[in-house]
């Protein structure tokens, strides 16, 4: 069976005006898939990222250099992901279309994890 990385797209504007209570009930849609996809044995891994936007590491001059970024102002930010089981591609999207993620602006990438075993 394979593995896909599921990255979580979105707009940092659009939660902005999330209540707690609209908040806690958008974690426990994300708790109940998670839990559904476990028992169905197709979840690996499901995280979500920090809002603090990140670092962002480039060379310049043959030197790493970190910056803030990506900023909260950004139209796309990537806010978790899950990796996930799957026979093929198709059923990557499948899974990927029942997630509670899906809806308004927000987006999926769904991405196949090379095996290099």
């Amino acid at each position: 069976m394979k593995q896909y990385l599921l990255l979580l797209h979105e707009r940092p504007a659009d939660s902005a005006g999330v209540s707690p209570a609209e908040m806690k009930e958008i974690v426990q849609r994300y708790q109940a898939w998670s839990q559904e996809m476990a028992a169905a044995g197709k979840l690996v891994e499901g995280l979500k990222l920090s809002d603090d936007g990140g670092r962002a590491l480039r060379l310049e001059a043959a030197r790493p250099v970190a910056s803030d970024g990506p900023y909260a102002e950004a139209h796309d930010v990537i806010g978790g992901l899950f990796i996930v089981k799957a026979d093929n591609t198709a059923e990557a999207e499948r899974l990927a279309a029942s997630c509670p993620h899906l809806s308004g602006r927000q987006w999926i990438e769904i991405r196949q994890i090379e095996d290099l075993g």
